[in-house]
């Protein structure tokens, strides 16, 4: 019998869990290590902190799902990994040996990188559900009293998405509030352009959300790397297309979200061999490491290389798409390895994603990630916020199922029918999708 450890709960590991219990059955023990208790469903923290969710509509308990399906759950953190002796160590002292390990930890959130970045110090975050809990306690209390904002992504982030879907939510809050007309926003971020994406642009992404942002009246501030948050304000530097220095300036701000730099976990970073300078897993087309084999790796954790220089440093993003393709391949690979066979299953590598702008929403496909492409287009409308809250209620409940069945389709399509019905788009939209 192999045993299976699956590092990180997320919506990589808890995914990934499910679908090797159910590929290696009985034979093989399955364990999955989390922080917590409970399975978050990220991309909805930013409905949880303008209110639109709350945070137990966005939270799923871990233990008994997994255990009804015959998979073992230790919440605690892992402390250490002895990769040359296929051991985890806990934080409560245990050690575990594994035959295959897949780390599917997602980022370590490296606030500590910029003066005043992060929930401890000046800034909000939506990375994870209580830090966005946290920003919603914030956000109502600039209600009371609003004033000026700033939304964006620092350098060194590799996901822009959800800072352009926050602006685009608070704005459409503020407006709903009949606040807008009191709330300067400024949008900040690494990007060399709108609409870069850290992926280059996807389709014609630049206009379409350069588009967005005039038409909401948000102002802003692209190769920028921010040097310092303060309690009222942000220091930006704004560089040129060479990566030189141009202007530096306070920017006001009495609520501020940053998406922070991403690295790799400690616990992962640690191990030689293991992973490349930011902490990121090193991996080969199989999603296996090439000093240790029987690693495996998927979602943001891993390393990508950027898509492009830029002048002031961005990571490339691993969308929900991506990491569900990592997560089948390792679960193929791992399943032949041990009948003896040769890994062949390798991720697809393409970005699919759907941001929801609030009222609206604009879905991005880039196939291949990294161009030059076979498709590239951006697309915009109602359909797409709809299809986000139908992803939303499909990824939520496969989590508390188990189910690996694709039901994304009905939901999709439910939603669309609601579309249509409402709106007469359903031509254009239910062809997009």
């Amino acid at each position: 019998m192999a045993r299976i450890i699956v590092m990180g709960a997320g919506v990589g590991g808890m995914p990934a869990a499910y679908d090797l219990k159910k590929s290696l059955g009985k034979q093989h023990e399955v364990v999955l290590i989390g922080t917590s208790e409970h399975f978050q469903f990220t991309p909805s923290n930013p409905w949880v902190t303008v209110g639109w969710r709350k945070p137990d509509q966005v939270l799923v308990p871990i233990r008994p799902n997994v255990e009804r399906k015959g998979i073992r759950f230790i919440a605690q953190p892992v402390s250490r990994i002895e990769a040359d002796q296929n051991t985890v160590h806990l934080a409560d002292g245990e050690s575990l040996e594994y035959d295959y390990l897949v780390i599917a930890t997602g980022p370590k959130l490296a606030f500590d990188e910029i003066p005043g970045l992060g929930p401890e110090a000046n800034t909000h975050s939506v990375c994870t559900t209580p830090h966005a809990e946290a920003a919603g306690e914030a956000y109502e209390k600039f209600l009371k009293n609003p004033g000026p904002i700033v939304i964006g992504a620092v350098q060194g982030a590799s996901c822009f998405g959800p800072a352009y879907e926050f602006a685009m939510i608070v704005d459409t809050d503020l407006r709903k509030r009949k606040l807008r007309d009191r709330v300067p926003m400024t949008f900040v971020t690494s990007e060399p352009y709108i609409g870069h994406m850290g992926l280059g642009g996807v389709g014609d992404s630049k206009g379409l959300l350069e588009a967005e942002l005039r038409q909401r009246h948000i102002k802003w501030i692209t190769n920028a790397k921010v040097l310092e948050a303060g309690a009222d304000s942000v220091k930006v530097a704004e560089h040129d297309d060479k990566g030189e220095p141009v202007k530096e300036h306070d920017v006001p701000s009495k609520f501020t979200m940053f998406i922070p730099p991403f690295k790799g976990v400690d616990a992962v970073a640690g191990v030689e061999g293991l992973c490349n300078p930011r902490g990121f897993v090193l991996i080969d087309e199989y999603q296996r490491n090439p000093t240790y084999p029987n690693i495996y790796s998927a979602g943001v954790c891993v390393a990508i290389p950027p898509v492009e220089a830029t002048p002031v440093p961005t990571g490339a993003p691993k969308t929900g798409y991506m990491i569900e393709s990592m997560v089948t391949a390792i679960v193929h690979n791992i399943e032949d390895d041990l009948a003896g066979r040769k890994p062949t299953h390798r991720a697809t590598w393409n970005a699919i994603c759907l941001a929801d702008l609030g009222d609206d929403g604009v879905a991005f496909v880039a196939l291949p990630q990294i161009p030059p492409r076979n498709v590239t287009w951006a697309k915009q409308g109602k359909w797409v916020h709809l299809a986000k809250i139908a992803f939303e209620k499909y990824f939520m409940r496969k989590m508390r199922t188990g189910s690996t069945e694709p039901v994304y389709e009905k939901y999709v399509l439910k939603a669309l029918g609601i579309l249509r019905l409402k709106t007469g788009e359903h031509t254009e939209a239910e062809e997009s999708a």
